[in-house]
């Protein structure tokens, strides 16, 4: 347990180092003074960025769709890539094709239905949504708290008849402040596996057999209808006691309204709903 603990530690550490864009980015995208928001401030194209740093295994990398910009067709593309930032001579216009063309880079474009590679033989089964959502999502042997990869609408007056139920206000891909992750899973056969998460949903491997020998960074592309993202810090470890508050009432309110008449602090009545 000692052991878990301190390997917790320093994944939690390590996260919030890596949670900012690298220096090395499309010649079209300015960064915050953080370098935790990408905004693409031109055209449809060199919106490139990636991550601070490599990833470590099983260390997700998660942003937020933060604006759209209208005109343009296409969204976010997301994936990874075993070439240094400050190698590059130039940052490619576009991931797809020109950076996955330099190979060893895996890139997918951001829709509202994702693909999953299948293993030889192996269907892709139907992914099913849970109305009582654990707080932990799962992928291999990576636990993650799953509060936090989730985008949600801002809830508005009459937003309980989109949903049946409030905690399942969950975004569309493509939409603003959904949160989109990348993160690769290491198999027994020393190679990886590519995941992709939308909104807490683990959408399957995504490439299958990248190479676990040299570093792997995140990329994520600014593109055309997608004009700005900003990075989500993921803390690795336990919920907290906000958290499975809030996972205990879900389960016991039918719309996000009927929590106005629980007898809850304020705060915790605008936690409870996302607010």
């Amino acid at each position: 347990r000692g052991q878990l603990k301190i390997a917790v530690a320093a994944m939690a550490a390590r996260c919030r180092l890596a949670a900012r864009f690298h220096r090395v980015h499309g010649t079209n995208v300015r960064l915050d003074a953080s370098r935790t928001r990408a905004t693409r401030v031109e055209s449809f194209a060199n919106g490139l960025c990636f991550s601070q740093e490599p990833l470590a295994p099983g260390q997700i990398f998660l942003v937020e769709i933060e604006e759209k910009e209208l005109g343009w067709c296409g969204h976010l593309r997301v994936g990874l890539t075993a070439h240094d930032p400050q190698s590059l001579e130039v940052v490619p216009e576009y991931s797809l094709p020109d950076l996955v063309n330099m190979g060893d880079t895996w890139v997918f474009a951001i829709t509202r239905s994702h693909n999953r590679v299948a293993a030889d033989g192996e269907e892709a089964p139907a992914r099913a949504r849970d109305p009582h959502w654990e707080p932990f999502l799962l992928i291999e042997q990576v636990r993650i708290p799953r509060d936090t990869l989730v985008g949600r609408s801002r809830p508005g007056r009459y937003s309980h008849i989109l949903d049946d139920l409030y905690k399942m206000n969950v975004l569309p891909a493509t939409a603003r402040r959904s949160r989109i992750g990348v993160l690769y899973a290491p198999q027994p056969d020393g190679t990886a596996d590519m995941h992709i998460v939308i909104n807490g949903e683990d959408m399957g491997p995504s490439a299958r057999h990248l190479p676990t020998a040299r570093p792997l960074y995140a990329v994520v592309d600014v593109f055309a209808s997608t004009k700005s993202v900003r990075v989500i810090p993921v803390e690795y470890g336990f919920p907290s006691l906000q958290t499975l508050c809030r996972l205990v009432i879900q389960k016991h309110i039918v719309h996000r309204l009927a929590i106005d008449g629980l007898d809850l602090p304020p705060p915790l009545k605008s936690f409870c709903k996302h607010e």
